[in-house]
């Protein structure tokens, strides 16, 4: 049975999509067979992915709808192992179509989790920056969530927040969901402040933080635009680096 992991903060701008996708990568590289799911409308982690936005294909929105089963709508990607679940922009206005459904918390669970857990190694969900109704699915379908953290000022502003709407899924919705891990993005080691937030974010997560920051590097944020992860884009760089070294801690977590 696969492992499906939330990547979710509702602050915009901390690595959320960045991490879906050089881990989704690191993961298939490392021969497991992965899926990325792109649950965000702005459809950055399929565009990152190199893949059109431009409402052609089948994409998680129709599978949340039940018009199609997930397995119609998963791309093969240019790397061996590595598939994509992508998003379209129709998913800013699914939270209002889904508010009266019955389950709607639940819908993304029952649409795909056996699917998917049946077969794939790991499933890594991408989540838009909000605790709306999207990311409370992603939640109640995954078995653990990563939590990126930017090394900013900032940086725990509604991470309070956030643990809140992670123990209300498990007592209400996901007895089962766990907190995988912080993870630290954009670190610069030369800044004090950097420093300190990762001090605090050890504090407020008390062991339950990854041991490999994210660094800032240019390479890193280039990737993207050319639809790449970093691993097939500059496999030299630190930012390489940096993802590889998470992916062997996020697979021995589950060891």
């Amino acid at each position: 049975m696969g492992r499906i992991i939330a990547i979710a903060n509702q602050k915009g701008g901390v690595g959320k999509t960045t991490t879906a996708i050089n881990l989704a990568a690191g993961l298939a590289v490392a021969e497991k067979r992965t899926l990325l799911v792109d649950f965000d409308p702005q459809a950055n982690a399929t565009s990152g992915m190199g893949f059109a936005t431009d409402g052609k294909l089948s994409t998680i929105y129709d599978v949340l709808t039940g018009d199609v089963k997930p397995e119609d709508a998963i791309l093969e990607t240019s790397i061996p192992s590595l598939y994509l679940l992508p998003a379209h922009i129709k998913l800013v206005g699914a939270e209002i179509e889904l508010v009266n459904l019955e389950n709607r918390e639940r819908l993304l669970r029952m649409r795909a989790r056996q699917y998917l857990k049946d077969n794939f190694d790991f499933v890594l969900i991408d989540n838009m920056p909000s605790l709306g109704l999207l990311t409370v699915n992603s939640l109640v379908c995954a078995d653990s969530v990563i939590i990126p953290v930017q090394t900013e000022y900032y940086a725990l502003e509604g991470l309070s927040q956030l643990l809140q709407t992670i123990k209300l899924v498990q007592q209400h919705l996901n007895p089962q969901l766990k907190i995988e891990g912080a993870v630290m993005t954009m670190f610069d080691s030369r800044l004090n402040l950097a420093r300190q937030v990762v001090e605090e974010v050890y504090k407020h997560f008390k062991g339950k933080v990854f041991h490999t920051p994210i660094f800032r590097n240019v390479r890193l944020s280039e990737a993207p635009s050319y639809g790449l992860p970093i691993m097939m884009y500059d496999l030299s760089s630190r930012g390489a680096e940096n993802y590889m070294a998470l992916t062997e801690e996020v697979i021995k977590h589950g060891a």
